[in-house]
Order: structure tokens, then C-alpha cells, then sequence
């Protein structure tokens, strides 16, 4: 059933201890799969470690004031997060283009992401999406992830097996702490083996200086274009479709409006993109935190809070999720995305009218592919809906 968001009261009865876990592992997953690629988009513009470091923590702070705002304002889980395959593509594209250039292109990127928010084009294309393909596209992204998780069995069998027999068990017996119990599992075989590398923790807060934007026509055309797109396509959707294939209903203009503005506002201090968190998301809204959905959202707000942590800590928290192993960070996104992985399959295959289309979709986005720089989410969306289209006419 459908969960209406704008719904009114807040009750600090909704928090639980699965929902701040949950929470946890998204904020957890979130920097430990791409915050590399932040890095490397931003040295390749040309910025100083210091400012580096800056962009992290201003993005940690949009995240988290947005994530905790929207998730509150609609009792929805309503994850934000950057741009993972605009970053990909910044980091391919930027050598050459001075930090003021780059500047520039945020934001005509970011306006343009508005405009779509504010006239409503995003919004009226999403509706339109059947939810069998929804679900679909959101399974094919997230099967890379339960691949991990028992892939890492073969590189570090102990560790990773150690993980998946304690979430087992707890979802026999304790199934609100299933991932709590696997991560706290994790952390001591790795713990036990010596491979958990701490360094002194940095805590300085590093304001970023603003910088004058430079707007020239060939980075514009050919790096804030694609962006834009790739953004649109990769992660903004992939989040919509994450909301809607888990039975959300919030108002999608809005929700692209409000992050691309905090974008809009932060991109001339490096912040380069505020989107709809997808993968991440997805921690947030299975049913691990909460059997009831209308309850889920704190898992968001605790994310949120998670996130105002990094900004404000952000070197601390960077060396505290490097010092984990590879293996445990598969494992435990994994196990916590299982459930959101099998509802969406049953949501893709459930409806017998609509499964070819389904199945074209998933097949499509969980290949990889990738055509004229747009990700495998996008492709799946379009061939799914073409076959839809294509056997659903009379």
C-alpha cells in the first residue's frame, strides 16, 4: 500500500534502535563506496587537499540538513545524497578546466536540475513510469550489492561468513537487530584478525572559501550538459524510483527543487550536487527498520544526523570508515539491502502483464551498461518502458 507523505505530528515513539542502524550503514555505505571518487573529481579540478577536505564536509552538512528537513516535513525516508556517477564523470572530464570553470558548471548544472524541479517536466515523466518497472530498475541496482555480499566469502571467508551466519540467525530470532548483530559480528573477526588499520583522527572543521565562478562555452556544453544528464538519469531517477517502488508517494517536484536549490546555494563553496539518495536509500526503507512502512522515516532522520556528523567531523569520520575492511563494507550493505532487494523483485514480477517489460529493465541496469556517458539505470528505465509501451497498445 501506498504511503502518503505531509502527514502531521512527529513522535519520538517512530525512533528505534534498527532505524538510527539503519541510518548508520547508509551514511556508512555511502562514503565508503564513493568518497574516493569525491576526491579524485576534485583534485582533478585542480583543488588543494584543504579544499578537498572543505567540499566533504559542506556536502556532509546539505545531506544531512536536507535528509533530516524532507524525511521530517513528509515522515517519509527521504534520503539525499551526491551525485556518485556525476562524480565518475567529473573525475574523467575535469583535467584541463580550472577550479573557476568548474565552479561555473555546477552551477548552470544545478540551475538546470532546478528548472526541471520547479516546472514540474521530472515529475510528469516519473508518474507516468508502471510500478512493476520501477521496482524492476531499483532491484537491478541494488543485485550488485547481494553479489558482493557473498562474493566476499571467497577473499575473506571467516569475516564475511562470520556476518551472514549472525544475520541469519538474528533474523531467526532478533530480526529488528539482523544488521546491528552482523555488524557488530564483522567488526570483531576483523577486529581479531588485525585488520581494522585507526590512525589518529582528524577532527579540524574545514570551511570552505567560496570561489568566483568562470562560465566558458566548451566546459558548459561539454562537461555541464552531460552532467546534468548523467545526474538526472543515474541518480535523481534511480531515487524517485526508490521511493515510489517502495509504496512512497511525496511530491517529486519538490523534492527536486529543494535539493537542487541547496545545490544551487553550496556549489560556489564545492558543493557539486544534492540528489535523491537511491542505494542508500533503500537501507533506509526495508523492513528491518520498522514492519511499519509509515514508521521507516526515522531511519532517514537518523542518516541525516549521521551526515551533519561527517560534515562537521568530516576527517575523523573519513579515517573511521577507511580503517574498515572492503570485505566487511560488501557484507554488510549486502545483508542490509536483502530485503529491499526481494520486495522489489516481487513488485517487478508480481503483475504477469508487466513482467516482460520487468525483466527487460532489470536485465538492462543490472548489466552495467553504459551508453554516451548515462549509466545502466537510465538504459534499463527507457527499455522497459519502450516494451511496456510496445506490448501493452492493443
Amino acid at each position: 500500500a501506498a504511503v502518503d507523505g505531509a502527514r502531521p505530528g512527529i513522535h519520538l515513539r517512530d525512533l528505534s534502535l534498527s532505524a538510527i542502524i539503519a541510518g548508520f550503514v547508509a551514511v556508512l555505505v555511502g562514503y565508503t563506496s564513493s568518497a574516493a571518487i569525491i576526491f579524485q573529481a576534485a583534485a582533478a579540478a585542480g583543488a588543494t587537499p584543504a579544499q578537498i577536505g572543505g567540499w566533504l564536509s559542506m556536502l556532509g552538512l546539505a545531506m544531512g540538513i536536507s535528509s533530516l528537513g524532507l524525511s521530517l516535513w513528509y515522515r517519509t525516508p527521504v534520503l539525499t545524497a551526491w551525485s556518485t556517477p556525476g562524480a565518475a564523470l567529473l573525475a574523467t572530464s575535469l583535467p584541463g578546466t580550472s577550479l573557476n570553470e568548474t565552479i561555473g558548471l555546477f552551477l548552470f548544472a544545478n540551475a538546470l536540475i532546478l528548472l526541471c524541479g520547479v516546472t514540474g517536466l521530472f515529475a510528469r515523466l516519473m508518474n507516468i513510469i508502471p510500478p512493476a518497472i520501477a521496482g524492476a530498475m531499483l532491484a537491478g541496482i541494488l543485485l550488485r550489492f547481494g553479489l558482493e555480499a557473498f562474493g566476499a566469502l571467497q577473499g575473506s571467508p571467516v569475516l564475511a561468513g562470520t556476518m551472514c551466519a549472525a544475520y541469519f540467525l538474528a533474523r531467526r530470532w532478533l530480526p529488528r537487530f539482523a544488521v546491528l548483530l552482523a555488524l557488530a559480528a564483522g567488526l570483531a573477526v576483523a577486529a581479531g584478525q588485525g585488520a581494522l588499520a585507526f590512525t589518529g583522527p582528524d577532527t579540524a572543521w574545514v570551511m570552505p572559501p567560496l570561489i568566483c565562478p568562470e562560465f566558458t562555452l566548451h566546459a558548459l556544453i561539454g562537461i555541464g550538459i552531460p552532467y546534468f544528464v548523467v545526474t538526472m538519469a543515474s541518480q535523481n531517477a534511480p531515487g524517485i524510483a526508490t521511493l515510489q517502488a517502495a509504496g512512497y508517494r511525496v511530491p517529486v517536484s519538490v523534492l527536486i527543487s529543494v535539493t537542487a536549490l541547496l545545490a544551487l546555494l553550496l556549489s560556489p563553496f564545492g558543493g557539486f550536487s544534492v540528489c535523491i539518495a537511491a542505494i542508500t536509500a533503500a537501507i533506509c526503507m526495508g523492513p528491518d527498520v520498522h514492519p511499519d512502512p509509515a514508521r521507516r522515516y526515522m531511519a532517514a532522520v537518523a542518516a541525516g544526523g549521521f551526515y551533519l556528523l561527517a560534515g562537521l567531523f568530516g576527517g575523523a569520520i573519513g579515517q573511521l570508515f577507511s580503517a574498515l575492511p572492503p570485505a566487511l563494507i560488501h557484507t554488510i550493505a549486502g545483508l542490509a539491502l536483502l530485503g529491499t532487494l526481494s520486495g522489489s523483485l516481487f513488485r517487478a514480477l508480481h503483475e504477469e502483464k508487466e513482467r516482460d517489460a520487468a525483466i527487460v529493465t532489470f536485465l538492462i541496469t543490472a548489466s552495467g551498461l553504459t551508453l554516451f556517458g548515462v549509466g545502466a539505470a537510465f538504459w534499463g528505465l527507457v527499455g522497459g518502458v519502450l516494451v511496456w509501451l510496445l506490448l501493452s497498445r492493443r
